[in-house]
């Protein structure tokens, strides 16, 4: 049985988490197995299944985390800022920032991860995050910033495919600009697709 992930410890994670991430941005998702992973993290295979039952449940687990972290991230930079508009903007600029900063955790999350194996897991739709973005939606609700015809998962899906969009152009040409740069070229578009204005 899987253990939780706060029993894993920390010392695994830092020596594990980095050379999955590199194995599963430069390969294809079916060319990575457990094996080729242990011998490149000096990691045991044993060490790795009594933590992780499959490569799966291992690579999806640190995409759990790192949502987690992203979404920790996005709150705290939220503090201070009162117009939805720049939540908004704040928060492309997070993911944005942090996949400049991880380009393997991009390319993982939005091209080698296949979306029916973590529609399986049943944490494909994290509410945590979603959570996150209704709340800045309620409030910009309640200031008449945002289309009431807009639903909250409509507007989230719009976000999120901004960030699909962009990552997938970055990828395909290559990864030869910085993602954060490409905000001010789409962010006009979304918010006059999601706002009153």
């Amino acid at each position: 049985m899987q253990k939780n992930s706060s029993e894993i410890p920390s010392k695994l994670k830092k020596r594990l988490y980095p050379v999955v991430l590199e194995f599963f941005s430069r390969n294809d998702f079916h060319q990575v197995n457990i094996r080729k992973i242990s011998a490149a993290a000096s990691v045991s295979t044993g060490t790795i299944y009594k933590y992780f039952p499959s490569k799966e449940a291992l690579i999806l687990r640190i995409l759990e985390e790192k949502i987690e972290e992203l979404k920790n991230r996005m709150e705290r930079h939220f503090q201070g800022i009162e117009s939805t508009r720049e939540k908004f903007r704040k928060a492309f600029w997070v993911l944005m920032d942090a996949y400049d900063d991880l380009p393997g955790l991009a390319v993982t999350f939005f091209i080698t991860v296949p979306t029916r194996t973590w529609m399986q897991r049943g944490t494909f739709m994290r509410y945590d995050i979603h959570n996150a973005f209704v709340r800045v939606i309620k409030e910009g609700r309640s200031r008449g910033e945002i289309d009431p015809l807009l639903s909250d998962s409509r507007i989230t899906s719009l976000f999120f495919m901004h960030c699909y969009r962009e990552i997938q152009v970055w990828y395909f040409h290559g990864m030869e600009w910085k993602l954060v740069d490409t905000i001010d070229k789409f962010f006009p578009v979304f918010w006059k697709t999601v706002s009153l204005s």
